[in-house]
């Protein structure tokens, strides 16, 4: 017993020194803003080891990154778009560079968005996707009380990094919440498994409580063939294929829509198991971010579709949408 009890002091020991050295990097490069050569220098690591630890700090929330100011021409875009699409607040970021993705600067400014609008008592219904996911970083952490999370989607096995039940759980994390998954695949062979899963495996809890939110966050995926949610294996490319023969424009949790923002009539939508579409346009607030070339039309269908009260995109797609 007193070995294992001395083998786990060394391990939090250990922890402990790993922690401060991670956080004396991100010190250094953010705030004395050193090189990374510099650091690695300065603790006697490897570059690849600052690499690792800076990274390893942004995704703990070690690091949050605020600019302050506004450009005159994003505000007046936002100001467009709110009158456009009866939005209660748009929020447009910067355009990147030329051929650039601007999912980046997007999940900073949900991150923003988040860290006001949840409060305690609240019940959050989270979508998926790669742009939600990498907005954890700026989210600003607190405890807050009774705050539910509900994931609005089935599992995404084979896209390990942008899986709804890891948004959920890690977002709920950033506010000691409770997380509620829907411990199913997101598409599943048919209707008959769909309604076993609800009657039978303990989903109905969870659908239940999706119908009474106050708050969702969604993100949009796109019909091309290298849309993550084609990516996943999810859908095959003959599916693909009828979805866009049959008008389909892109998706919204695996509902796809055509460019007037109507749900596409398709046999995959038995096959979904995800929240209620009703209940989520029910919802007091409904965030909606994306952005990018690839994503102009869905997004203007799922402005029609889903009503959103907050819009989060970049300056690029939002001059695509004003025209």
């Amino acid at each position: 017993m007193k070995g294992r009890s001395r083998n786990g002091a060394e391990a939090s020991a250990s922890d402990t020194r790993a922690d401060r050295m991670r956080v004396r990097a991100a010190w250094m490069y953010y705030v004395e803003e050193m090189t990374q050569s510099d650091i690695a220098a300065a603790l006697d690591i490897g570059r690849v080891s600052v690499v690792r630890m800076l990274a390893e700090a942004r995704a703990r929330g070690e690091v949050r990154i605020s600019v302050s100011g506004a450009l005159a021409e994003l505000t007046a875009a936002e100001r467009a778009l709110e009158t456009r699409y009866a939005l209660g607040s748009a929020v447009v970021v910067p355009a990147p560079g030329r051929g650039e993705d601007p999912s980046p600067a997007i999940s900073a400014a949900i991150g923003a968005v988040l860290s006001e609008a949840v409060g305690s008592g609240m019940a959050v219904g989270l979508g998926w996707g790669r742009t939600l996911l990498e907005s954890l970083p700026f989210i600003a952490p607190r405890a807050l009380d009774d705050m539910r999370v509900v994931s609005l989607l089935g599992g995404i096995s084979q896209a390990h990094r942008f899986n709804p039940a890891e948004f959920v759980w890690r977002f709920a994390q950033i506010f000691n919440g409770d997380a509620f998954l829907l411990s199913a695949p997101a598409i599943v062979d048919g209707p008959d498994t769909k309604t076993a899963l609800v009657e039978r495996c303990g989903l109905r809890s969870t659908l239940e409580m999706a119908e009474k939110l106050d708050l969702v966050v969604l993100s949009v995926g796109g019909i091309e063939r290298n849309a993550t949610t084609y990516r996943t294996g999810y859908i095959a490319e003959t599916e693909r294929r009828s979805l866009q023969a049959a008008g389909a424009v892109g998706d919204l949790l695996f509902h796809f829509l055509d460019r007037d923002g109507a749900l596409v009539d398709h046999p995959i939508n038995g096959r979904i198991v995800s929240a209620d579409m009703e209940a989520i346009r029910r919802a007091p607030e409904r965030i909606l971010a994306s952005g990018g070339p690839e994503k102009t039309e869905i997004l203007r269908a799922a402005l029609a579709f889903l009503k959103p009260t907050v819009l989060v995109t970049d300056e690029t797609t939002a001059s695509r949408l004003l025209d």
